[in-house]
């Protein structure tokens, strides 16, 4: 292992989060807390989507996490913890899990949250026609069903290790029966969740607001009384209303940022090692990235740790064309590609392109590191042969015309909590962003092979393949992996930023006594 995987590997395990620290209180003191208030939170893009569901983006993440509970909770260390579940076990050949409800839940109008709700939730996960992207992510589910009122069991088609994990995922969130039965419409503009707030109003463009669910299951969350979560589509004017104080915590910052933030008084610049990354998704069902010569080549023209410098401003460590990084449990590492023109070059002639070829990259406005990678990956590019048009298009444009459509474009995704997650999202024949077309036989099988298998070592020898077939037949170029960067002001107390990326706990926040108190 490489001294750099070796901190990687290191921080993301110990939770160290590098620059100034986030302030954490213990849970002695947590009845101590102050109460109240109102939290700013700015995002860089609009919450389109309200539906739990159905939710694509951070910004839609965060505002489904307030307002909706799942199963249970994804922790800093990628392990799940309880939520809307007090307890869970699974049967010996791990086929079956059965999850205990806590007694007593409500939704936010008032009617019980029973386990009919949960079954009739993973019924909709499951439809097709719903399309809910957690539906390829929850695992091998047959199905759900209630044992009573407060016990549900999940039957598997395959024994499945990581269950618990994954029924943490940002689109598991539960919804009422009688919404999930056939009424999802409904909850395009309101929310009906058990989570730790209610919705107050929803502007997708500018502004949502949520305030403390008194009903809520813990007693002593949440500590705010209200979170405004605002939609700033320029990152200078984001940064500078937290510079001046006009909001408490920016969900995201751009590397381009970090710096400026780092040095405002009364500012803590957030950052932490993830496995989130960029990737640039070439479509394997069309020419001309159907020949893999074509996409080998381009993957030799990248310089990695430039990639680093120039799309992270160094904040992150070089990709090697697999969605893992040491942040993963089952990561192995490979050799890491350095770039080879003349070997680029011969590819690209036996591909039928001696004279190269030309392509048009696409990337979204959002984040702005993707038009930064797909600058950079032109440059890097020329030499071989390869003449690449960057055209960068707002992000709404993006998701309806390009996302999973397009045949060459950049793409941004978080961390996974397994191995099987990422690649189940976005990499295996029936993932449910199969933005690439690769299906790869050899590969399905592989990722199948592992998610069924128990034993931890053959687990291991499994993904070590598939990450090496990935790494060599290139579906998609994967050249940086991103430390996690935000930032908040100091009388912000508890937030931590997480390595997953889509999970905030917002719940767990307070404001200091010199907070201005808003609301």
């Amino acid at each position: 292992m490489s001294d750099l995987s070796r901190r990687l590997l290191l921080a993301t395990a110990s939770g160290i989060a590098f620059g100034a620290p986030t302030l954490l209180r213990t849970a002695a003191d947590a009845a101590d807390r102050p109460r109240g208030g109102t939290l700013r939170v700015s995002v860089d893009q609009a919450v389109a989507k309200l539906n739990p569901l159905l939710t694509r983006v951070n910004p839609e993440y965060l505002v489904a996490e307030l307002l909706y509970s799942a199963l249970t909770r994804l922790k800093p260390d990628m392990s799940a913890e309880p939520d809307l579940a007090e307890s869970w076990s699974s049967s010996p050949d791990l086929t079956e899990w059965t999850f205990v409800l806590r007694k007593g839940l409500t939704f936010h109008d008032g009617s019980p949250c029973t386990a009919a709700d949960v079954v009739a939730t993973f019924a909709a996960i499951l439809d097709p026609k719903v399309g809910s992207p957690a539906r390829q992510y929850i695992g091998p589910v047959a199905k759900a069903s209630a044992k009573d009122d407060s016990t549900v069991v999940f039957s598997l088609s395959a024994p499945y290790a990581d269950m618990p994990v994954m029924l943490a995922n940002t689109n598991a969130k539960i919804v009422p029966a009688a919404i999930a039965g056939g009424n999802l419409a409904r909850l395009d503009r309101e929310a009906v969740g058990t989570g730790p707030f209610k919705l107050v109003s929803f502007e997708p463009e500018r502004l949502v607001v949520v305030t403390r669910n008194d009903a809520y299951y813990d007693k002593q969350r949440p500590y705010l009384g209200r979170v405004e979560v605002m939609v700033f589509p320029d990152p200078t004017a984001e940064g500078s209303a937290l510079i001046a104080g006009d909001t408490d915590l920016m969900l995201s910052v751009q590397p381009t940022e970090y710096a400026r933030l780092e040095k405002a008084s009364g500012v803590a610049a957030l950052r932490t090692p993830s496995g989130q990354f960029c990737n640039v998704n070439m479509g394997c069902d069309q020419k001309p990235f159907n020949d893999v010569r074509v996409r080998q080549a381009l993957a030799l023209c990248v310089d990695r740790p430039a990639m680093v410098d120039l799309v992270a401003e160094g904040y992150g460590t070089p990709g090697n064309d697999t969605p893992l990084n040491p942040a993963y449990r089952f990561y192995t590492e490979l050799p890491l590609k350095e770039p080879d023109i003349a070997r680029a070059k011969a590819l690209l002639a036996q591909a039928g392109h001696p004279n190269g070829l030309t392509a048009t990259l696409i990337a979204s406005d959002r984040p702005a590191t993707r038009t930064q990678l797909g600058v950079a990956l032109r440059e890097m590019a020329k030499p071989a042969g390869f003449t690449i048009d960057v055209q960068t298009m707002p992000h709404a444009t993006y998701l309806d015309q390009v996302w999973k459509k397009g045949p060459f474009y950049v793409g941004f995704y978080n961390m996974q909590p397994t191995a099987d997650a990422i690649f189940s999202l976005l990499y295996t024949s029936n993932a449910a962003w199969n933005e690439t077309r690769w299906n790869n036989a050899a590969f399905d099988k592989l990722v199948s092979e592992a998610r069924s298998t128990i034993d931890e070592a053959k687990r291991r020898t499994l993904y070590a393949e598939a990450q090496r077939l990935m790494n060599q037949d290139v579906p998609s170029i994967i050249p940086v992996f991103f430390d996690l960067l935000a930032a908040q002001r100091k009388w912000v107390e508890g937030y931590r930023l997480h390595p997953r990326g889509a999970v905030f706990r917002l719940d767990e926040v307070s404001l200091a006594d010199d907070a201005p108190r808003r609301g």
